[in-house]
């Protein structure tokens, strides 16, 4: 049975849902201040899911359903408050009346730069209690670079783009089958690719980096999401798929808040699911982040107190083997002096 240090996920890690009003709006009532907020416009398909943070700043965005660069956007989050964000008109997060979606992770503000390896980063934002960090830094071009990343334990997931040209975004971790050498693209469809111009060598201060390939692209601004593996809070891992109605059930060690889901075999979306979307099972609805589309509504997937169960395809594919990424939104049992576990749902 897992315990955890981390009692509240929320304090860490939140879906925001609202309707839009085309013109400002401030998002409150959240336990953190969000430094980074993944944001999808739920019935527009021709908004596409876009990400800004606290060390680029609100107004700068990327859109992870493609290769563009960064742009900014005056009218998109224009303040990380105490408990929430503010902002404008913005298309990725105010268009008409449509409904949207934020998934809002907490690191530690701007950051500073770190000294670690042998690329001194801009700013590293680093979260070491819920195992997140933003890193921004220049690349050098050169093979066996590294970087700090600030989170005190080797991470199991790296999520990184440059910025400043159209190289795709390289999903690289330590998550079999997705080990050194192989990488996904985060704004494809495209199975699990081998490159040896492509690295995740991890240590518990630095990610080696191999050069001119999209995460160290010489003299160009990259930015870098990191994700550490904490019990009780966070999952990566991968599963087969078995094809059943009786699916694959996959154990976390609490009750998901948030599950990405990529085939790695083959060509497929990564989708996204959450707690708050349609908010009971089986209706979890799905969204994916490397495509404009709208919310699908059909639900194949059941959170439950210790993990998640499919019923079906297109996540459970028979033979398919997958990768996740999943957060919690409460622990199976809680390490507070007494034990309290979680509720199905």
């Amino acid at each position: 049975m897992a315990y955890t240090t981390i009692n509240k996920s929320s304090d860490y890690f939140q879906t925001n849902l609202y309707t839009a009003n085309n013109s400002g709006k401030t998002i409150s009532g959240m336990n953190f201040k969000p430094d980074f907020i993944w944001t999808k416009n739920r019935d527009d398909g021709n908004y596409i899911p876009a990400i800004v943070d606290a060390v680029r700043g609100g107004t700068k965005k990327l859109f992870t359903n493609g290769t563009t660069v960064e742009t900014t956007d005056a009218n998109a989050v224009t303040s990380f408050t105490s408990d929430g964000y503010v902002f404008g008109s913005s298309g990725s997060f105010n268009y008409g009346t449509d409904d949207y979606v934020n998934w809002c992770l907490k690191a530690n503000g701007q950051g500073s730069s770190n000294t670690d390896g042998t690329i001194n980063t801009t700013y590293t934002s680093a979260n070491t209690t819920a195992g997140f960090s933003i890193v921004k830094y220049t690349g050098n071009g050169t093979n066996n670079a590294t970087f700090g990343h600030g989170l005190g334990v080797a991470p199991k997931i790296m999520i990184g783009k440059c910025t400043g040209n159209t190289n795709s975004w390289q999903v690289t971790g330590n998550v079999s089958p997705l080990v050194e050498n192989k990488y996904l693209t985060l704004d494809t469809s495209n199975a699990i690719a081998d490159s040896v111009n492509v690295s995740f060598d991890a240590s518990a201060t630095t990610i080696k980096l191999q050069g001119g390939q999209g995460t160290n692209v010489s003299g160009q601004p990259h930015i870098a999401y990191c994700f550490a593996e904490k019990k009780g809070y966070s999952k990566f891992g991968s599963y087969v798929g078995n094809g059943s109605t009786d699916g694959t059930f996959v154990y976390t060690g609490f009750k998901p808040a948030f599950v990405m889901v990529k085939r790695t075999d083959n060509t497929s979306d990564w989708q996204i699911q959450d707690n708050k979307r349609i908010g009971y099972n089986v209706n979890n609805y799905r969204l994916n982040a490397n495509t404009g589309s709208a919310e699908t509504t059909s639900g194949v997937m059941d959170f439950i107190s210790n993990g998640f169960k499919f019923r079906g395809t297109p996540m459970n594919t028979s033979g398919g083997t997958f990768i996740y990424m999943a957060f919690a939104e409460e622990p199976l049992v809680a390490n507070v002096g007494a034990s309290i576990p979680a509720t199905a749902r």
